[in-house]
């Protein structure tokens, strides 16, 4: 599939245009009118509620609700109330779209998740709904801020969210009350008053085209139900229109057939002025509009158009940006490479979808999410491949790529991953769901989840969760037992690197039974190590050893000596915490004699570091000493300084159970010398799973002994 198919030359729809600059690119104008409302809603924050007139101390934050139906104004009258409020509340605003662009409710667990991250919470990857909502509660107990949840479906989807502290405030919007919330008042929005319906129209027109026929303007008001939504897209079209008057217009839209006031379940006269909008612009123009009903999360860029629209990247920015000011877009704030982010009014999407429904072919739809699915990819690719070395193999595919694929720089490619992040997210969720794009799906989440881990880390450990949990719902809708296994097995490990160890456990034994399924061997080898890894977290030691044991056999049966070497070495871990030092040891000498036989010379030094440690706890401490000294001797030859370090302090430490003090000491200023020219690196040095890496452990359990 390519990138970029025959470019269709899509004409700007202000092509005829020749208003000034000036007023062709201004925009929406500023909030108008809704001081009754703002008045109302200031009011009501004061207004003694329930408990306070029953006795009661208020126990939750007060909640203001706005009701409306969609294109009244709601979201933009909520945004101006808490613009207002804002410095009423120290701790700052949270903001939370509580509906999808296609009218689904968004999951609870995704938006206390969204309002955590933005309190810079911490949150474990695979927490619960509950357990997320009672963090967000305990967060916001011992803060003071405003929280705009917009589009709320009901009141089972906002109560959660509610702050248990009434020092904080909720503004809500919704289509209607939200019954089941106590002590809630909605102000419900009907038409803008007929000033500011003709102030909003003069921030498109100018004054002169309103004032010269005051009666037009306020008979086209009428005709646009005094709806902002409806007077942004009548004011948008007269501004690209400098030379049609306000009363051609009204007229043309009085004179619509009645059987288009209502469409797609939106009453008003918003469909009616949508229609007539959309009918004037150019038939490509029309189809990329229709089409960015399908933008991921309703955010489109130009990337996005020009992928749906198999279009030039330019043509397509052009096009988003005659959107814009023609009111059937607005800009988000955020700026890439190749131009503006701009979003799809939540009011405009059923309509757009009526359209793609009757006008698109199910095929050619498909087709373009499709080719929007592809791009995604490629730039996730490209995204990764600028981290690589300057000539390696990515770095070589990458020089490859179209220029409009390509990042200059790493920074460039993590500062893009960033602000499309949400998107892309919600372009995994539409591919998973829709169900009939599952090899693009696993190829987006594949490409996503590699440049997640090579920009963002420990910190996209949330978002890689969720991606994982798609991998595993197309895995078992398909019936693909390796993926299952490979789904299950990462969520297992970002269980377990949170301390869900009991959650991760039940990851990996269904892993295990996956992999089975799959019979593939390198997934069961590492599920039943996991396993015996989650026992070991847990202290059932001899259910640890146990699999560690099962895993070992596996890697053996198979050759693989070098993971057999390691394996020796987590049941020598394992049977030295249960005490079972013999045992231990020798599993410790099979590790040592497996490192040495493959070159490990660094692990094998390690290997006989922990050799030299169970054999103090053994009360061995000649054998240790001994030990030691040979280990000392191996990791000069690794050059390995903080290992050296550390079995410079155990061997201080045995020698001062021996009564050689003097020596001990020695050992000691050795081992502080060591560390001291090694302040300035940061981390540990690595080593086998099962043995302590840090000079700081390896000191303090030689210390122990």
């Amino acid at each position: 599939m390519t990138d970029q198919a025959v470019d269709t030359q899509v004409s700007s729809p202000l092509a005829e245009t020749s208003a000034p600059r000036a007023v062709r690119d201004a925009g929406a104008p500023e909030f108008v009118g809704r001081q009754r409302e703002l008045k109302e809603l200031r009011a009501d924050i004061a207004r003694t509620g329930l408990d306070t007139l029953s006795g009661r101390k208020p126990a939750r934050a007060r909640v203001l609700l706005i009701a409306g139906r969609p294109g009244s104004g709601r979201t933009a009258l909520a945004e101006r109330l808490v613009t207002e409020l804002a410095d009423d509340y120290a701790d700052g605003q949270l903001h939370a779209r509580l509906t999808e662009p296609d009218g689904r409710p968004v999951p609870t667990e995704r938006t206390a998740r969204e309002l955590l991250d933005a309190l810079s919470v911490p949150t474990a990857p695979g927490a619960t709904e509950d357990e997320l909502t009672e963090k967000l509660r305990e967060a916001l107990a011992v803060r003071r801020v405003l929280m705009l949840l917009d589009g709320a479906a009901d009141a089972e989807q906002v109560d959660p969210l509610l702050p248990d502290a009434p020092q904080c405030l909720v503004v809500a919007t919704s289509l209607g009350p939200l019954t089941g919330i106590s002590d809630v008042r909605p102000c419900t929005l009907g038409g803008l008053d007929t000033k500011s319906a003709l102030d909003l129209l003069t921030g498109y027109t100018g004054s002169v085209r309103i004032t010269v026929d005051p009666r037009a303007a306020e008979h086209l008001a009428e005709q646009c139900g005094h709806q902002p939504a409806a007077l942004v897209l009548a004011g948008g079209w007269l501004a690209a229109r400098p030379k049609a008057s306000v009363a051609e217009l009204a007229k043309m839209l009085h004179n619509l057939p009645d059987d288009d006031s209502t469409e797609q379940g939106s009453p008003g006269s918003l469909p009616r002025v949508f229609r007539f909008v959309y009918d004037a612009l150019p038939g490509p123009a029309a189809r990329i509009l229709r089409l960015l009903c399908l933008a991921p999360a309703g955010l489109a860029d130009p990337h996005t158009a020009s992928a749906l629209a198999g279009c030039s990247i330019s043509a397509a920015a052009t096009t988003l940006a005659d959107f814009a000011r023609l009111g059937l877009l607005r800009r988000t704030g955020t700026e890439l490479a190749q131009g503006p982010e701009y979003a799809v009014p939540g009011c405009l999407q059923p309509l757009l979808q009526g359209l793609t429904e009757t006008q698109d072919r199910p095929g050619e739809v498909q087709l373009a999410r499709a080719r929007m699915l592809e791009r995604a990819v490629r730039l996730l690719h490209s995204c990764r491949a600028v981290t690589e070395p300057e000539g390696s193999p990515a770095r070589g595919r990458l020089a490859g790529l179209p220029r409009a694929l390509r990042f200059d720089s790493p920074q460039a490619a993590d500062d893009w991953l960033r602000l499309r992040r949400p998107a892309l997210l919600a372009s995994a969720r539409l591919a998973v769901a829709d169900g009939d794009l599952d090899t693009l799906a696993r190829r987006l989440m594949a490409a996503l989840t590699r440049a997640l881990v090579a920009h963002c880390d420990t910190e996209a450990a949330a978002d890689l969760y969720g991606i994982h949990r798609l991998v595993l719902d197309v895995a078992e809708r398909r019936d693909l037992p390796r993926e299952q296994a490979a789904a299950l097995l990462n969520l297992g490990d970002l269980d377990a690197g949170t301390g869900r160890t009991r959650e991760a456990l039940t990851r990996y034994r269904a892993a295990l039974d996956a992999a089975r399924a799959a019979k593939d061997p390198y997934a069961l080898g590492r599920a039943m190590e996991s396993v015996g890894g989650a026992y070991q977290e847990l202290g059932d030691l001899q259910r640890a050893a146990d699999w560690f044991g099962r895993a070992l056999s596996d890697r053996l049966a198979r050759g693989e000596r070098l993971d057999a070497a390691r394996l020796y070495g987590r049941i020598g871990s394992t049977l030295t915490y249960a005490g079972r030092y013999g045992e231990a040891l020798r599993n410790w000498r099979s590790a040592a004699s497996g490192y040495r036989k493959a070159g490990e010379i660094p692990s094998y030094a390690r290997a006989l570091s922990e050799m030299a440690r169970v054999q103090e706890y053994a009360g061995r401490p000649e054998e240790s000493l001994r030990t030691c000294q040979e280990a000392v001797q191996w990791a000069r030859q690794a050059q390995d300084v903080r290992l050296q370090a550390a079995l410079q302090l155990r061997l201080a430490d045995t020698l001062d159970r021996l009564g050689d003090s003097a020596s001990a000491g020695l050992h000691r200023s050795a081992a502080e010398r060591m560390l001291g020219e090694e302040l300035a690196e940061a981390g540990s040095a690595a080593g086998p799973e099962g043995v302590p890496t840090t000079s700081a452990e390896q000191s303090s359990e030689a210390g122990a002994g």
